[in-house]
């Protein structure tokens, strides 16, 4: 890798180039990312996983970018057009569109007017008038070159052809696509229409029926709705400046004052501005911003998924999980601690009051039966209606009842997973042992639903499908090995996101612990064919052997640095496990006497930090939450109103809160606080719990707009 990419990512990302180059190292010896910002610290200053990503991703795109200059430099070669000069041009490009500009004039080309021109031999004149001698009368110099053999057949068609060659030279000058671009950037303003006669169709898009917005200040996500209606054909859309003053700036590079052949080549320019370049840099900033908008929503998924899978866990306990129905019933499934399907049936909640009692008997016995210590609901169809039936029941305070989110449970219960672990069960119970496991853990449990299908994005199917996949599974991957994995009850698709695992390794490892029993200890997972040094040095110290002989085995703390603790130990005459236990012992290691060659100080604490609390979940503690009881529906709802809520997505326009009507109310980002506030994330997050107030309730457009502005607040407004 060129050093010049090094010292500009130290650039962007304002760190020391050593640092950038660390890390380079380190993800070509095949290291992942929370393995670098876990366990070698050292090596890169303590970065963390996004400066991390960040290296690795500017080292692809200029792996990609250098891709691109070798096919241009042998493309160049093969038709013998390189030269030293333009060869140096080309090393000393900077970014994809110098590159393609230096390119551009040498680009193979489909036949165009200048092509036709140019076999018409007229390039010798346009090259006269574009050189706007002040002798050259251009009608003049026309006439030699009128030839029927060649299809000129008078002085005007000869200009014109001239003015298509010099329009084309135009396109392809650095200089004005640069001036341009800027022009673009700073005044262009993007313009939407309604489709002719496609008013009613498109009636969700009418906000942007007669839009107009400059590009500089317009939102993403305004930016992809107005795409989107393009795309579906319900809008019509373009992005441009005032094109008089774009012309004018562009002509101030060639005009020369007082020369007779400025008119021809002022018409090939307003020409080349309105056939070629106009299209050209309008296309280039769409795709710019479309990138840099898929970029914000990309994120916005990413945060508010992290939100998702960090979501407190309720741990082990014994849950009874029901997904709620009208018609077919609520299905039941028991569950032991450890997630394990026991017993399964249907239940009748909203059928005749003898189906209810029936109901109401069987529950009983099967929480008795079960032992069962917690009761989740799917918050989908009949869910408010179910939750009151078990409400009614009055099973006592230590059994909690707790409303679950179940988007994307549908879609592991069709899935190859599902079918796998339960090829005997239908979709029903696939999808109610899955509500259950999300109140366990649910990060083990939405590691097995494609990301995209867990519904807290922004315009997800709008974007670039490779690079969402990309962001989200970094997510995934930073959550999972951040709360670490315990190797003996996981699944092999929560395997598989451990750093340095992956689908095969994880297999390998469920196969493995089916054949051979649970694992003893971190040492017995160098015995899974196909898991070697390399795949165990990045994966170990994120899994967890709860019971192991070696109480290191169940922490953060990596084999590597075991014997480190081991001489902790003995330098205080104690053992690994009086280390865990007693403070006082923790205090007194002097952490400096450890500091060597490769290990540091932020190791050492990190090492210290992890004997204070060996294996410890980062996620929040569980909380009980309740909706309103009398709010089912959304004809339930007044303005004025105030009630309980959780946030389900979050968005740069602002958040979605479920508030148990079976329809998510909006908090527009100006509802959000009594603030100014930018965007939304910085007051609220998916998962949150919060009180909201209801300020108009639309049951036809199934619209709720909510607020969470104090009463003074929104009074004042008023």
């Amino acid at each position: 890798m060129n050093d010049r990419y090094f010292a500009r990512i130290s650039e962007e990302l304002k760190i020391h180039h050593l640092q950038v180059m660390a890390t380079a190292q380190l993800l070509e010896e095949g290291a992942t990312v929370p393995f670098i910002a876990r366990y070698r610290k050292e090596r890169t200053g303590s970065l963390d996983e996004v400066a991390i990503q960040t290296i690795r991703d500017r080292l692809e795109q200029f792996a990609e970018f250098d891709k691109r200059r070798e096919a241009i430099v042998k493309s160049l070669t093969e038709r013998e057009l390189l030269t030293d000069e333009l060869s140096q041009k080309l090393g000393k490009a900077e970014t994809l569109n110098q590159l393609e500009d230096i390119y551009l004039p040498y680009k193979p080309k489909k036949r165009t007017k200048a092509t036709i021109a140019r076999e018409k031999g007229l390039e010798p004149l346009a090259k006269e008038i574009f050189a706007q001698k002040v002798d050259l009368d251009p009608r003049e110099a026309a006439k030699s070159f009128i030839s029927e053999d060649k299809g000129v057949k008078d002085e005007e068609e000869a200009l014109q052809g001239a003015r298509d060659i010099i329009a084309e030279w135009i396109s392809e000058n650095a200089e004005v696509r640069d001036n341009l671009r800027m022009i673009y950037a700073q005044e262009a303003v993007i313009n939407s229409k309604v489709a002719k006669d496609k008013e009613e169709e498109g009636s969700k898009f009418r906000d942007y029926f007669d839009w107009q917005e400059p590009i500089k200040s317009m939102a993403g996500h305004r930016l992809l709705a107005i795409l989107r209606g393009e795309k579906e054909g319900f809008l019509k859309v373009s992005i441009s400046p005032d094109s008089e003053k774009a012309i004018r700036a562009i002509s101030k590079i060639f005009r020369q004052e007082f020369c007779p052949s400025w008119e021809q080549v002022k018409e090939a320019l307003e020409d080349s501005y309105k056939r070629l370049l106009e299209p050209s840099i309008e296309n280039e900033t769409r795709k710019q911003l479309r990138e840099k908008a898929e970029e914000e929503a990309i994120q916005v998924f990413s945060d508010n998924l992290r939100e998702l899978l960090m979501a407190p866990a309720l741990g082990q306990k014994s849950v009874m999980a029901a997904d709620p129905g009208f018609r077919t019933g609520c299905k039941i499934v028991c569950l032991d601690q450890q997630g394990k399907l026991l017993e399964n049936t249907v239940i009748f909640v909203t059928q005749s009051e003898q189906a209810r009692e029936a109901s109401a008997t069987l529950v009983k016995q099967l929480i008795a039966k079960h032992k069962i210590q917690a009761i989740a609901i799917g918050n989908g169809t009949a869910s408010r209606e179910t939750e009151a039936f078990f409400r009614s029941l009055n099973l006592g305070s230590e059994i909690i009842i707790i409303m679950v989110n179940e988007s994307g449970a549908s879609i592991y219960s069709a899935s190859e997973a599902a079918r796998e672990e339960f090829p005997d069960q239908d979709v029903t119970v696939r999808g109610a042992v899955s509500i259950g496991r999300r109140l366990m853990d649910p990060l083990a449990e939405l590691v097995k639903i494609d990301p995209k299908s867990i519904g807290v994005g922004q315009y997800q199917h709008d974007v670039d499908q490779s690079k969402l996949k990309k962001g989200l599974d970094d997510m995934v991957v930073s959550c999972v090995n951040k709360v670490g994995v315990e190797v003996n009850t996981a699944s092999r698709q929560l395997l598989s996101y451990v750093s340095g695992l992956g689908p095969q390794l994880a297999k390998n490892i469920v196969l493995y612990r089916e054949e051979n029993g649970p694992f003893k200890s971190r040492a017995a997972l160098k015995k899974v064919p196909r898991l070697g040094p390399k795949a165990f040095e990045q994966s170990a110290g994120f899994l967890r052997i709860r019971g192991s002989k070696n109480p290191l085995d169940s922490s953060a703390v990596h084999p590597e640095s075991y014997e480190i603790v081991n001489q902790m130990a003995k330098d205080l005459d104690c053992t690994i496990k009086d280390l865990l236990a007693r403070p006082e012992l923790r205090k007194s290691i002097k952490i400096d006497n450890y500091v060597s060659e490769n290990v540091g100080l932020p190791t050492l604490k990190d090492i210290v930090q992890e004997l204070a609390r060996p294996g410890r979940d980062p996620r929040e503690q569980f909380e009980v939450f309740s909706f309103a009881e009398g709010v089912n529906e959304m004809k339930d709802l007044r303005p004025g109103m105030t009630v309980p809520g959780i946030v389900t997505n979050v968005t740069k326009f602002g958040a979605f809160v479920d508030v148990g009507v079976h329809q998510d109310g909006l908090v527009h980002i100006s509802q959000i606080a009594d603030r100014f506030v930018k965007d939304p994330a910085e007051v609220v997050k998916v998962q949150q719990k919060v009180m909201v107030r209801v300020l108009e309730v639309d049951i036809a457009r199934k619209r709720i707009s909510l607020s969470m502005k104090s009463e003074r607040k929104q009074a004042e407004r008023w």
